[in-house]
């Protein structure tokens, strides 16, 4: 019997077995622990009760601030203090810090921190993200980070696999934002609740990685437990220019056994929003009531790479257009790298003079956190990954999901809508 990506790894880092099956429990060697500025300092004090003196493996843990980062209070200034001072004291390789840095999601892949094979926890429920590069990353709770961190170990449960196949050609303006979106849309929230989520057939495979890790990001959307997309030529070019050591990239087997399979044409569908207030309430844009927008928010873990502002750059140049007066942009790159490339390309001058507010990588808005907090009633169009009563600040804002060019045109506009409108 052939086995999933999921269930290949998980065998790979598996104690005293060859063979894992779903629903197996097995305890499990992890390669890369990583968490935030929100986490890190919980799993930090549950570290130092254990009593343990030393982590692991001090090149294999990685602590980013990039929640409340640059810091926002005096709070949020002691949680980063903690991290700085954890990673000295524990002389880890690997140091992040505020212009150095960035989101947690887009630093550790363009980094080559997180390889295909590996087998990743997080403290944060993005984590699912380097499923784009072949490895099985999944989110947890600071306590089981901290035993991570203090053992690299941890359980799991061997999660079922759902496989999503993909056909037809894409069409102009849809990315991989929207092929998730309209993933969530059809199976739910919770529709793969503590399962993994294969993506594959040859519309994948014609996606560049910055759309593969938006995808993969929003696995946990779904309810997801992890998610992977292909190993590709694609993925494989993306991964050995980055690659800090060696990895190993597995494959599903033709006859693995999965929990059902979805199919998706892609030949007609149009770019999808996400309306308030849950990322599966996604519809056409064709069927979305163009609401005067109050913000647009374009970066995120989401949707802050290169090629998401590289987007909204090439709007704005080909029509000239500034953005709409009354409406409040803020683009944040995902990553200080991220931020320089867009330095270099001229499009924070770009964005800047159509008067947008660029800012320091941070996940801030996407949060509700600062940077961006939303009022009562308030609309915005949001390229990051979650649109739950009160995630970007006021429970009765309402926040739209979209793709960078679905934002950009909006901020233009001034409402809800669709590039060939400009």
């Amino acid at each position: 019997m052939g086995k999933t990506l999921a269930e290949k790894i998980i065998a790979a880092h598996a104690e005293d077995v060859e063979s894992v099956s779903a629903g197996d429990l097995v305890t499990v060697t992890v390669d890369v622990v990583m968490a935030n500025d929100i986490t890190a300092p919980i799993a930090i004090e549950s570290f130092q009760a254990m009593g343990v003196q030393q982590v692991f493996n001090p090149d294999n843990i990685m602590l980013v601030p990039s929640h409340f980062a640059p810091n926002k209070d005096i709070k949020s200034a002691e949680q980063t203090r903690t991290l700085a001072t954890f990673a000295e004291q524990q002389t880890l390789s690997h140091r992040f810090q505020v212009g150095r840095a960035g989101i947690e999601h887009v630093v550790l892949p363009e980094r080559g921190l997180v390889l295909p094979g590996d087998l990743v926890v997080g403290g944060d429920s993005h984590t699912c993200t380097y499923g784009a590069v072949g490895a099985f990353a999944t989110g947890m709770g600071s306590t089981d980070v901290a035993f991570s961190m203090a053992t690299g170990t941890t359980w799991l449960k061997v999660p079922e696999t759902m496989k999503f196949v993909y056909h037809g050609q894409r069409q102009p303006w849809v990315y991989g934002k929207d092929l998730i979106l309209r993933t969530i849309g059809a199976i739910g929230v919770d529709g793969a609740l503590y399962r993994a989520m294969e993506f594959t057939g040859p519309a994948i495979h014609d996606l560049p990685m910055s759309d593969r890790l938006t995808m993969a990001n929003m696995i946990i959307e779904a309810g997801g437990k992890c998610g992977f997309l292909p190993f590709d030529d694609v993925a494989r070019a993306y991964v050995e220019a980055r690659a800090t050591r060696p990895y190993t990239a597995y494959h599903a087997d033709e006859d693995a056994v999965y929990h059902s399979v979805h199919d998706f044409d892609l030949s007609e569908m149009e770019p999808q929003i996400a309306c308030p207030y849950s990322p599966d309430n996604v519809h056409p844009i064709s069927q979305v009531e163009p609401e005067k927008v109050d913000q647009v928010f374009i970066g995120s873990c989401t949707n802050g790479r290169y090629e998401d502002l590289a987007i909204v750059a090439d709007i704005l140049q080909r029509t000239g257009r500034e953005f709409h007066p009354d409406v409040r942009v803020m683009i944040i790159p995902g990553s200080q790298a991220v931020y320089l490339d867009a330095l270099r390309e001229g499009w924070t001058e770009l964005f800047t003079v159509a008067g947008a507010a660029v800012s320091v990588s941070t996940c801030g808005p996407c949060l509700g956190g600062h940077m961006g907090v939303l009022a009562s009633n308030e609309v915005c169009v949001s390229t990051s990954n979650r649109n739950f009563r009160g995630r970007m600040g006021h429970r009765d804002a309402r926040v739209y999901l979209a793709n960078p060019a679905i934002a950009a045109a909006s901020a233009i506009m001034g409402r809800l809508a669709h590039p060939d409108e400009l």
